[in-house]
């Protein structure tokens, strides 16, 4: 698939470039917002990873540009502005999804994986567990009611056992599909570890309703134990 990185650090586009390469993407750079502009209008992409502050044109004035014109390109927008409000200004521009500067490739990786799904059709942007919903076009889980302060690696890991619902799911399939540490020479299990206890704090604690188990020497499964409480995954 072919991914446009519009990034004026020539250091970090060549980081982008190269590490898609090596998942068998094909990525092109711009170095300035008005070429990654020109581009887009020329070409053919089927992802955008685009930085905020760029020399010409800056990313917000790109993403308006677009989807003024109607273009439903996906967006990753990267940036080094982490307040609340930034987050909402980008994808109020028309962002797909928010990379905060600095970040794993392994993160930036999965974004773009769950992007490109998402864009083809190849998964629902909706997934729902009993009460607890997971919004993919927003980054937002809700419980009943209440927002959960998710981080994005938490989300990701939620969304992964989601995806999996009833099912169990191993420390040895997160590190391969989430953290994409696999050539560790030591294992990941206590960092897996401490992100499901927040995680399980996050979307359990408090509810009469457990939806995050531990499963003695295997793993975690996601789902509800109550066979009478309603339990799916919604398009």
């Amino acid at each position: 698939m072919k991914i446009l990185i519009v990034e004026d650090d020539p250091k970090t586009a060549d980081a982008i470039r190269s590490g898609l390469e090596a998942e068998g993407y094909t990525p092109i750079v711009s170095l300035t917002g008005d070429e990654g502009l020109s581009r887009i209008q020329a070409g053919t992409f089927d992802l955008v990873i685009l930085d905020w502050m760029l020399p010409g044109r800056d990313g917000i004035e790109i993403l308006r540009d677009l989807r003024q014109r109607g273009d439903k390109l996906s967006v990753l927008l990267l940036t080094a502005r982490d307040a609340v409000e930034d987050r909402v200004q980008g994808l109020d521009s028309g962002a797909d999804d928010y990379l905060v500067k600095p970040f794993a490739f392994a993160e930036l990786l999965a974004r773009v994986r769950a992007l490109l799904r998402r864009s083809t059709g190849d998964e629902a942007l909706r997934h729902q567990v009993a009460d607890l919903v997971l919004d993919l076009q927003t980054r937002r889980a809700l419980r009943g009611e209440e927002e959960l302060p998710l981080t994005p690696r938490e989300f990701d890991v939620l969304h992964y056992l989601m995806r999996h619902e009833g099912q169990d799911v191993t420390r040895a399939m997160l590190a391969r599909d989430i953290w994409r540490e696999t050539n560790r020479t030591t294992p990941l299990d206590n960092v897996i570890d401490v992100h499901l206890a927040r995680l399980r704090r996050k979307v359990d604690e408090g509810r009469p309703i457990r939806l995050i188990q531990t499963i003695r020497g295997v793993g975690f499964r996601c789902g509800a134990p109550n066979p009478g409480l309603p339990h799916r995954k919604t398009p």
